[in-house]
């Protein structure tokens, strides 16, 4: 929805008409609509302030006469039988046409005057409806994508607002479902930093480490290209179901990682090397990873290829948990994260292992002299 506003109605309209003519342009819409669209015939009655001066009577006035004559005016309510009843005063002879509209007499202080001659009457098309937010007029021009990218559609529409010169007074703002979308990925872009921080935390208080913990999130940017990538290659939109996808992927695959690491300090812990540790590690858990793995994307790979009828959610959802985002994080789990922990945890026995450093130049003729 394009939401257009103008100081008044002309410039609402002439607005109205230059977004909903130039969103022709864009493709990708099947059906461009405005809430001026549907119009119906009005009687539209300009009193003039100048001669209706001269009589005494005010444009208040006049319209109050104007309605009394064309509509029922209440004079009252009547208890009957402790129920009370409305009464209407009917004119019989109400004016139905222009012309006898015109006529309409008006008292005025120096007699009865016909009301054509204090006031402009003529019958227009009219919107059904106008709205009005803080003292201007608003008016909506719908879009409706026909393709399931919604992001694309509303750059498109985006920059074309911006090549379109609004007439003075008139402001165009994008809403509807685009403006939606806009803070749902907003929202799920911080429930994605709080699961990260989250887990973070987590894994400080159980591996009593600031840097294991980084080791183990490292699997989530592995995820996150799987599941990208998957998007990319099937076509398939980044929408809010692949952000919830994404939001359930922090804390699935962290799991892998999570068993890992922790078989590997419990080698550690009993004596053995990092480097025997880590192979006997990832030797025991390559096995039960693999069929976590497996089983979950089996479960769920029905989904993924919309063969239990998928879904708006169910079958995006899949796409990113299932096929991308386990299936990269898993593989690449198995072997950065070993290598990682290699390189960060494994420079103190490095270092062991290489000994002492030889002084050198001044240093080490001063040692041997020492000697």
């Amino acid at each position: 929805d394009i939401k257009i506003s103008g100081t008044n109605d002309e410039a609402l309209f002439a607005a109205v008409e230059k977004v909903r003519s130039g969103m022709i342009a864009v493709e990708n819409l099947s059906e461009i609509t405005s809430s001026l669209s549907e119009q119906q015939r009005t009687l539209k009655i300009i009193v003039d302030r100048v001669k209706s001066a001269e009589y005494g009577l005010t444009e208040i006035q006049v319209s109050g006469l104007v309605s009394t004559t064309l509509r029922p005016s209440s004079i009252g309510d009547v208890n009957i039988e402790n129920e009370s009843t409305p009464i209407f005063l009917v004119q019989e002879d109400t004016p139905a046409t222009l012309e006898e509209i015109e006529q309409i007499q008006i008292p005025t202080r120096s007699g009865v005057i016909e009301l054509q001659e204090i006031a402009d009457i003529s019958e227009v098309q009219a919107p059904v409806s106008i709205t009005s937010e803080k003292g201007e007029r608003v008016a909506t021009v719908a879009l409706t994508p026909d393709s399931d990218d919604l992001g694309a559609v509303t750059r498109d529409v985006t920059a074309k607002l911006a090549e379109i010169e609004l007439p003075v007074g008139a402001t165009a703002t994008i809403g509807g479902v685009s403006a939606e979308q806009t803070e749902s990925f907003q929202q799920l872009g911080l429930a994605l930093l709080a699961a990260v921080a989250i887990v973070y935390l987590v894994m400080v208080a159980t591996f009593s480490s600031l840097v294991q913990p980084l080791i183990l999130l490292i699997s989530i940017p592995f995820a996150a290209t799987g599941a990208l990538g998957l998007l990319l290659i099937t076509d398939t939109p980044l929408g809010v179901p692949a952000l919830i996808g994404m939001l359930l992927l922090v804390g699935v695959v962290v799991t892998n990682a999570i068993v890992l690491i922790d078989l590997i300090n419990q080698y550690r812990k009993q004596g053995r090397t990092i480097q025997q540790s880590i192979m006997d590690g990832s030797r025991q858990r390559l096995r039960p990873i693999l069929m976590t793995a497996l089983a979950t994307i089996f479960a769920l790979s029905p989904l993924a290829f919309g063969i239990t009828g998928g879904g708006f959610i169910s079958q995006p959802l899949a796409i990113v948990v299932v096929i991308g985002g386990l299936v990269s994080s898993t593989l690449l789990t198995l072997v950065i994260v070993p290598v990682l922990y290699w390189l960060i945890e494994g420079r103190k026995e490095r270092k062991a292992l290489k000994g002492p450093k030889k002084p050198r130049g001044k240093a080490r003729r001063l040692a041997e002299a020492a000697r």
